[in-house]
């Protein structure tokens, strides 16, 4: 029989194999694998640092990579903190990685030893995998048949038996991390040109007037890539107009751009592009706060640009959920 013969979910006595509910798991995470939230599974030293570091509570999707496992993937959960030790190191530096992963010796093709407990396991793990290339980022680097996931790498100095909390470094991603993106638009409403440039940098002034929006922020949101668009912005008052535009959310700024545009003796229209990528604090998240378009001019210019009937703003803001160290 070429099928396996009982699809998930048959009713009355049907059995089904373990590869069918690994199916639905990897249907579940599509195709992923990673951490669930983005706080799970942080890497720490201990609070007294000695000879080990504690993995922290979470939860993550690993996939199937044994031998004839398609489309098959693992749920597992650590509902208490895990601690593993960590050897000293000798006369040479050592980078360490520490990994989540699944050890099933009944799945085709896996030799890892039978539990004693075959009901109750354990069949996950946190596994240290010691001596890696510095530049490791991935468990598939190493061992690219383990269903594991990376966790942090550790990078220990030379005759250090003490992990500390700078030797770690987070190598966590997630399964499927989530994405918000939110669109404004302002155009031809400033029948009395709006100016920017009379008020100089370091202070700011919004630009072009009513370019601001209550903005919600996702609670999963951890950062944040903010564009700003100014176009088809007017050079009329005959002088050199320089200075700085940006995009603002809450009281944080991107990084500036910044125009230069000498007078040549012809009216002109200019369109610039701004912005960068936040971090979202804690605090912020799941709030409504104000984004806007700000600008300021350069001391020792008096030229300006305007926006005006044949100007538009846009503002492009894509909110992503990335693996965090906030505090459990």
């Amino acid at each position: 029989m070429p099928w396996d013969s009982v699809p998930w979910f048959t009713e009355g006595e049907a059995e089904h194999s373990s590869e069918v509910a690994r199916l639905l798991a990897y249907a579940a995470f599509a195709g992923a694998e990673g951490i669930i939230g983005n706080s799970d599974l942080q890497v720490k030293a201990l609070a007294t640092p000695g000879a080990a570091v504690q993995v922290m509570t979470g939860a993550c999707a690993v996939l199937n990579r044994a031998a004839g496992a398609t489309y098959q993937a693992y749920a597992a959960r650590l509902p208490t903190a895990d601690q593993v030790n960590v050897a000293a190191t000798g006369a040479a530096a050592r980078s360490d990685l520490i990994v989540a992963r699944i050890e099933n010796p009944y799945s085709y093709g896996e030799t890892w030893p039978h539990p004693s407990d075959p009901a109750n396991g354990p069949y996950v793990y946190t596994r240290v995998i010691s001596n890696v290339p510095k530049t490791t980022t991935r468990v598939k680097q190493v061992r690219p048949n383990d269903s594991a996931i990376t966790l942090a790498r550790i990078d220990i100095p030379a005759n250090t038996s003490t992990i500390t909390q700078a030797m770690i470094k987070d190598m966590r991603e997630m399964a499927n991390p989530r994405r918000r993106r939110v669109v404004r638009a302002l155009r031809g409403t400033w029948d009395t040109p709006d100016e920017v440039g009379n008020v100089k940098y370091p202070s700011w002034e919004e630009f072009p007037n009513g370019a601001r929006w209550d903005i919600e922020i996702p609670e999963w949101a951890t950062s944040a890539t903010l564009m700003g668009t100014w176009a088809q912005l007017d050079q009329r008052n005959q002088k050199d107009s320089y200075g700085r535009l940006t995009v603002q959310l809450g009281s944080i700024k991107t990084s500036e751009v910044r125009f230069h545009c000498d007078y040549t003796g012809n009216t002109q229209r200019h369109t610039f592009v701004g912005g960068g990528t936040i971090s979202i604090p804690t605090a912020m998240r799941g709030t409504v706060v104000e984004a806007l378009l700000v600008g300021a001019g350069e001391s020792g210019y008096t030229g300006v640009l305007e926006a005006d009937g044949g100007s538009a703003v846009f503002l492009d803001i894509e909110f992503v959920e990335d693996p965090t160290e906030d505090a459990i």
